[in-house]
């Protein structure tokens, strides 16, 4: 069907009133944003209606429905005063009545309600057509005072910023859909014949700006985001939708921060903790991955998502094509580009023994930065017998990560120094050594072990693992006591 207009800007006329002298209303300066950058995006003039004029509860005007009929879509602004304005919900409930006649309220992936959150309001008090879509929010919380900031000039120039940022979020996904309405073909979908669809699970308040920023990227990067819909707040529900979601997709994305999240009614686990491990349920089917981002910023003071980060650090049964990784949102972009570009992880294979491989036996070292100094008598030692291979501490993150994985992938033997690091960073090593079928190795794991060096602290000397050998080298190198992996990887290499 042609439409005449793009959109139809549904809200409450208190939402406009003018808060100074000499400035427009809200609204008003949303609408001409709104309508300008959706003509530079689809480079023609944008037809984004509003009804400027004050009106009571009048008949619902025959010009009105006339519109509501011939516009593609509808941007409710939600506000205290639009869930109690008779009108808006007028409005919307038309829209939807209309749209669902001409074929629906969604064409392909693509709802044709986009619900604006100007201010915070309970979920469950949103008008029942709103209820499942995903909002825009054009408003911050300040994390000491709890305080809303709607995202306005009159805030100074961050807030400002902010709301260009969600603008323009509004308008990409508009022009999406309007790709889709006024060609009547759909742009380049993703999905089965497109690039792929790619779970980016929804995460606490403190994490949304890097959330809406990681899926601003991966959608004008072609990739369909999911989950589409907002999560239901039952668990039962959730875990329902998260798997049909997880079950389309090739990989899942996790960030987690200071706070906990919110807990489904009838769960035990929040929100973000439900859907990382239902991801890891479904990488256990293989053709999936997994990451996992912990940010840098503020220690947890919730003991609930300590005990969670550490369990997630501490984890041993993370599924092959699972990383996870402490560090900056860009080294975060870097390894999604990476493992968008690389094949899906199949399900592993039990390792087999080939032929001898030639050249020397390789024994790659790993250790913490700290300790680099420390390791030089073990590296003399085993020089005299195997390859020594040591890890990079220069260059940038992907060098520094495609170096480590390139050892793992070749390597017949590892030698990890417990020394500076503490046991998380010990137990991270370890896991990433039984992923190294994930890096595209095809010998059996290479033999392990681990060597615990000073400082000696008593849950250093108690540590004790199944996945390798532990020998405390706590007086120096002490050759003979490395004699039962030397022997080990003389014995391995002799029998392939």
């Amino acid at each position: 069907m042609s439409y005449e207009g793009d959109a139809f800007i549904s809200y409450a006329h208190i939402d406009n009133r003018v808060l100074a002298e000499g400035r427009a209303g809200w609204v008003a300066s949303f609408q001409r944003a709104l309508e300008t950058r959706v003509a530079q995006l689809i480079g023609r003039d944008a037809r984004v209606w509003w009804d400027p004029e004050l009106r009571g509860n009048d008949d619902f005007s025959d010009i009105l429905l006339d519109r509501l009929r011939h516009v593609a879509s509808m941007v409710s602004i939600v506000s205290p005063g639009y869930v109690n304005s008779k009108w808006g919900r007028r409005e919307l409930s038309e829209f939807c009545r209309v749209a669902e006649a001409q074929g629906g309220l969604q064409i392909h992936d693509k709802a044709r309600v986009f619900k604006v959150l100007k201010t915070p309001v309970p979920r469950d008090e949103h008008p029942p057509e709103l209820q499942p879509f995903l909002g825009y929010e054009f408003y911050k919380i300040e994390p000491d005072s709890g305080r809303v900031r709607e995202l306005s000039e009159m805030f100074g120039p961050e807030a400002e910023r902010e709301f260009w940022i969600r603008l323009d979020d509004l308008a990409y996904d508009m022009c999406r859909l309007l790709e889709l309405v006024h060609e009547g073909q759909a742009m380049p979908l993703v999905g089965p014949e497109g690039r792929g669809t790619v779970f980016l699970a929804e995460t606490t308040s403190d994490l949304k700006l890097e959330r809406d920023a990681l899926k601003r990227a991966l959608q004008q990067h072609g990739f369909t985001v999911l989950p589409a819909c907002t999560l239901p707040l039952s668990g039962s529900e959730v875990t329902a939708a998260v798997r049909e979601d997880l079950a389309a997709c090739r990989l899942s994305i996790h960030l987690f921060g200071r706070t906990y999240g919110l807990v489904p009614e009838g769960a035990s686990a929040s929100l973000p903790e439900i859907q990382s491990e239902l991801a890891d349920e479904r990488a256990a089917a293989g053709s999936f991955g997994r990451l996992l981002w912990i940010s840098p910023g503020d220690r947890p003071t919730d003991e609930r998502q300590q005990d969670l980060l550490q369990r997630l650090r501490l984890d041993e049964r993370m599924q092959r094509g699972t990383d996870l990784l402490e560090g900056s949102l860009e080294d975060l972009r870097t390894l999604i580009s990476v493992r968008l570009k690389a094949p899906p992880p199949q399900p592993a294979q039990p390792s087999v023994s080939g032929t001898a491989t030639p050249g020397m036996t390789s024994v790659c070292f790993i250790y913490d930065q700290q300790d680099e100094a420390a390791v030089a008598p073990w590296a003399d030692l085993f020089f005299k017998e195997f390859e020594v291979v040591q890890p990079l501490f220069e260059g940038d993150e992907k060098e520094v990560r495609e170096s480590h994985e390139e050892s793992l992938r070749t390597c017949d033997g590892v030698l990890v120094f417990s020394g500076a690091a503490n046991e998380a960073w010990l137990r991270r090593k370890l896991t990433e050594i039984q992923k190294s079928p994930g890096y595209g190795r095809t010998k059996p794991l290479p033999e392990v072990c681990i060597c615990l060096i000073p400082p000696q602290t008593p849950a250093k000397a108690r540590f004790r693992t199944h996945h390798a050998l532990v020998i405390p080298q706590w007086n120096g190198c002490d050759a003979a006591a490395l004699e039962p992996f030397m022997a080990a990887l003389r014995a391995r290499v002799e029998s392939l």
